[in-house]
């Protein structure tokens, strides 16, 4: 990754952002797009306060209970499977307790390399809402990661999946699902009660998201790229959610959200943009081409520049209403998952995490489906600063960063480069050694695998504390009191 000199700007932009809870960016990307042959999911998990912090979980795979049910917080409650498969998430601090709102796990990879990332938060528009109204107890962002990553084995399966349970059960919000295997990418979109529609994102282009609805142009007889909820075109005929329902070329987005709002075109300009810079478009365009092919292939230095961007330099950077760009300060956690059709099944999904303000964090490489422990920073930590947490380590300097931020977000940005060159630069190599054991001796390759992942991110902590101290001892340094020399003399003299 390059060093970024618009960290100042970012600074400023953090400082203007509106707290919503609508607030999350993600991107998808096909394998043919991808600069290494990988399917890409990533996500910036944005929340309505600056202190959140998230814990990596194991769900072990076991078998159900007899009449076992799954039940969440909300109310909403379903047949567990027979089999549950093992899957990592990402869940709240206080997930499994009382006081939480439930797990909310927000993202994982399944033993099957099925991962999923909800969500993208999305307005419904008033006539759809009406026409199909949320339920309180239907499917809701905090389960959804839960609910299908124990149980689908591809990514269309978890599709079709979470189609059936919102047919059957219905929805309580809109929302923008990412699922992935090795093998493809899907894009779901949840628009009403019982309404959703679901989209291969093609393997040589990649879909920007922002909290807007976005699937338009979709021939609803694709049944190859296309899975929608029954009697898609025929209920949007019927409310009139639409001017025209064209089931070649349907609007989604159009029939169920709000387009052209700033709040999200702003970012799903910003992104092509950024990855398609020889393309001139208009900004606050109602909507933008669902997909595009990128004018270079896409790495991860790549995605993480997109989730960390701000207008700086850009044509937005001038406009006063322009106060949403993708990096924001109350960004609690970033993932990019990567699935390798290429390496071991143990092997094949690649996240890189990083926690808290974008300004501040590190993309930190772990293999999740070989990892037997989780390290003791990814456990620790809630609402309140802990300095053995993960999470606190990255925010806690991101904090820091702003009481000075002419001098300590160069600091954070030299040091947020190094770190990430040297885990990308050693990626390859890591994958090449890996898959070479693998062949001969797969479960000291898994081991290593997994040592390897719990030791990239005690070291990346680590890391970030001693920043922390160097940047905590010089604020401390700043705050004397400036002494002529003839004072400091009769001072030291005491």
């Amino acid at each position: 990754m390059t060093p970024r000199p618009t960290l100042l700007a970012l600074a400023t932009a953090l400082a203007l952002a509106t707290p919503l809870a609508d607030a999350c960016s993600s991107l998808i990307v096909g394998k043919q797009a991808s600069a290494d042959g990988s399917i890409i999911i990533a996500r910036n998990e944005d929340y309505y306060i600056n202190n959140w912090n998230k814990r990596l979980v194991l769900h072990p795979a076991r078998a159900a209970a007899k009449e076992e049910t799954l039940s969440f917080k909300n109310g909403l409650k379903v047949p567990a499977p027979a089999q549950f498969y093992r899957y990592s998430g990402l869940m709240d601090w206080n997930g499994d307790t009382a006081s939480g709102d439930g797990l909310y796990e927000e993202r994982g990879v399944n033993e099957f390399n099925v991962a999923v990332s909800a969500t993208n938060s999305a307005e419904i528009n008033a006539r759809a809402k009406k026409a199909d109204p949320l339920l309180d107890n239907g499917v809701v962002e905090a389960v959804i990661p839960s609910l299908i990553l124990p149980q689908a084995k591809t990514a269309r399966e978890g599709v079709e999946l979470l189609g059936r349970y919102l047919n059957q059960y219905g929805a309580g919000e809109g929302n923008g699902v990412l699922i992935a295997d090795p093998n493809e990418a899907w894009y779901m979109e949840i628009g009403s009660g019982h309404h959703w529609l679901a989209y291969r994102v093609p393997q040589d282009s990649y879909l920007m998201v922002a909290n807007g609805l976005r699937l338009h142009d979709i021939d609803l007889a694709d049944r190859a790229n296309v899975v929608a909820s029954p009697g898609l075109a025929e209920f949007a005929a019927k409310h009139q959610l639409l001017p025209k329902v064209d089931a070649k070329r349907f609007n989604f987005a159009q029939a169920f959200g709000v387009v052209g709002d700033k709040y999200n075109v702003d970012r799903e300009w910003l992104g092509q943009q950024l990855l398609n810079p020889a393309l001139r478009q208009a900004t606050r365009q109602t909507q933008y081409p669902l997909t595009l092919k990128p004018e270079r292939k896409i790495a991860v230095a790549d995605v993480a520049k997109v989730l960390r961007a701000t207008f700086h330099g850009t044509a937005l950077a001038k406009r006063k209403d322009a106060d949403r760009p993708m990096g924001v300060d109350r960004t609690i956690e970033t993932h990019v998952i990567q699935l390798r059709a290429g390496m071991p099944k143990e092997l094949a999904a690649l996240t890189w995490q990083s926690f808290g303000s974008p300004a501040g964090a590190v993309l930190v490489p772990m293999y999740e489906n070989a990892m037997k422990d989780i390290p003791t920073p990814l456990r620790a930590g809630a609402a309140t600063y802990e300095s053995g947490s993960a999470y606190w380590a990255f925010r806690a300097n991101a904090t820091l960063a702003q009481a000075k931020p002419d001098k300590y977000l160069p600091v954070l940005a030299q040091w947020q480069t190094r770190l990430e060159r040297q885990f990308q630069s050693q990626q390859p190599a890591v994958d090449a050694m890996l898959a070479s054991l693998y062949a001969s001796q797969p479960q000291t390759a898994i081991g290593f695998a997994g040592q390897w992942s719990g030791g990239n991110m005690l070291s990346a902590v680590q890391s970030a504390r001693d920043v922390h101290t160097g940047l905590l001892t010089d604020l401390t340094k700043a705050s004397e009191k400036k002494y002529s020399p003839e004072e400091l003399e009769k001072i030291k003299n005491l």
